[in-house]
Formats: C-alpha cells, sequence, structure tokens
C-alpha cells in the first residue's frame, strides 16, 4: 500500500484488491473517482458564501449547506418506498434499497464476498490485508474505516457538529449525541433477555448481562482474582500497591 502526496491529494492503492481511493489530505475524506476528489477540493479551496446557522461550517454551494443543515435538524426526506425508512441523503437511500433487491456489485477479490457498498468493501479489504488505509495528516494514526478517521480528526479540529436540542452539549460523533439524548427522553432501547430490566446504553447491558452468566473477564495480574467489571479490578489493585508501600 503506497500513500503519494501530490499537492493536496493523497492516492491510496489496495494491492491486489483493483480497488484506488483518491483521499483529501484536509479532511481525510476518500474518493474512488478523482473527478469526485477535485470536485470535493472546491469545499476547501473556494469561497463558502453560505453559513450554517447552528455551527461556524460555510459551504460554497447553497445544496451542500441545506444537506449540512440535516445534520442539525434532524430532517430525512428520502423515504425507501419498500420499508418506509428514511434517511438525509439520497445516496443514502440508494444504498439501501440494494438491501431489498440484493444487488451487490462489489466483489471481494479474497474472498469473493459482495457487498452493496464500496465503502464496505473497501472495510472488509481491511480484513484480510491487515492494513489500516485511513491516515490522519494530523498525527499520522491509522484506521482501518473512514468513519473512524473522520470522528478522530475532530479531535484534532475540536469540532463538534452535533448539538443537543435539548440543553447546549455538543459532540463530535453522533452516536455520543444519540447516548446523550437518551438522558433526556428516558429512552431505554437496551433489554435483558433474562430479566425485565432495560437499559439506555449497550454497555450497561452487557455488564448487567454478567449478573445472570456469572462471567467475570477481569483478571488481577497478581493473585488471579476475577471481577465483573473493570474498575473493581482498578480498585482491588490498589490493594496490591498499597501493600507494597
Amino acid at each position: 500500500m503506497d500513500f503519494i502526496t501530490e499537492s493536496n491529494m493523497v492516492k491510496v492503492e489496495i494491492i491486489n484488491a483493483d480497488e484506488k481511493l483518491h483521499g483529501c489530505s484536509n479532511c481525510g475524506k476518500f474518493f474512488s473517482d478523482n473527478r469526485n476528489l477535485k470536485r470535493h477540493m472546491r469545499n476547501h479551496t473556494e469561497e463558502k458564501s453560505h453559513p450554517c446557522s447552528y455551527c461556524n461550517k460555510a459551504f460554497f454551494q447553497n445544496n451542500l449547506l441545506l444537506k449540512h443543515l440535516r445534520t442539525h435538524t434532524g430532517e430525512k426526506p428520502y423515504q425507501c418506498s419498500q420499508c418506509e425508512k428514511t434517511f438525509t441523503l439520497k445516496s443514502s437511500l440508494t444504498n439501501h434499497k440494494r438491501k431489498h433487491t440484493e444487488i451487490k456489485p462489489y466483489k471481494c477479490s479474497y474472498c469473493e464476498k459482495t457487498f452493496s457498498e464500496n465503502n464496505r468493501l473497501i472495510t472488509h479489504l481491511a480484513k484480510h490485508t491487515n492494513e489500516k488505509l485511513f491516515q490522519c495528516t494530523q498525527c499520522d494514526k491509522f484506521f482501518s474505516q473512514r468513519a473512524h478517521l473522520e470522528g478522530h480528526l475532530r479531535t484534532h479540529s475540536g469540532e463538534k457538529p452535533y448539538k443537543c436540542s435539548h440543553c447546549d452539549k455538543a459532540f463530535s460523533q453522533s452516536d455520543n449525541l444519540l447516548r446523550h439524548m437518551r438522558t433526556h427522553t428516558g429512552d431505554k432501547p437496551y433489554q435483558c433477555t433474562q430479566c425485565d430490566k432495560v437499559f439506555s446504553q449497550n454497555v450497561t447491558l452487557v455488564k448487567h448481562l454478567r449478573t445472570h452468566t456469572g462471567e467475570k473477564p477481569y483478571q488481577c495480574s497478581q493473585c488471579g482474582k476475577t471481577f465483573t467489571v473493570k474498575c473493581s479490578l482498578i480498585k482491588h489493585n490498589k490493594i496490591h500497591n498499597r501493600d507494597k508501600q
């Protein structure tokens, strides 16, 4: 895999995969077509005369601003005619429709597995090559998924585009906003299959399930004692550290 920087473009080649990615070194987004990358680069180089009223982002085209505004408003104008699921972008709806038709035009050259979306194939290929294809231009970290890189880039920029509509908190990733929103709505979508308890976060459900299974995955390296949750192991380790003093 070779990373070649040409001005503000990065080309990533996946060996034996017949797939070339063209990456923007300004924001880390990747494109399979160089023309799409050049079109995207205008976001960074052209005058941005269309500002967002919710955050400090601005865009050079009004249609790009309208798409961005949906990340704040939650509007999803594109609806699937078969299952009524809605989407923010038309491209997301197109990808979703392939799940109904089972059209999977993107094929892995290693195992012949097929995918409905190109980005899913790219992520899958990393499992075969053990490669982390997406590189951060700020700190040289690599990621196996583009979404992980995009989330990581916000740790450098400080950007928090996902704002809570109930309070003034903002988040760098949409998943964190969804978890936070449950503190306002009281929504608890994760239900225990062993009892009738429900939880707002999956990680809390996983911890709770151990009270039924008896699983204790955290083991003390000094005495072999095991614990259900990590915080209990940390507290236990302090006993050993205190004894050494």
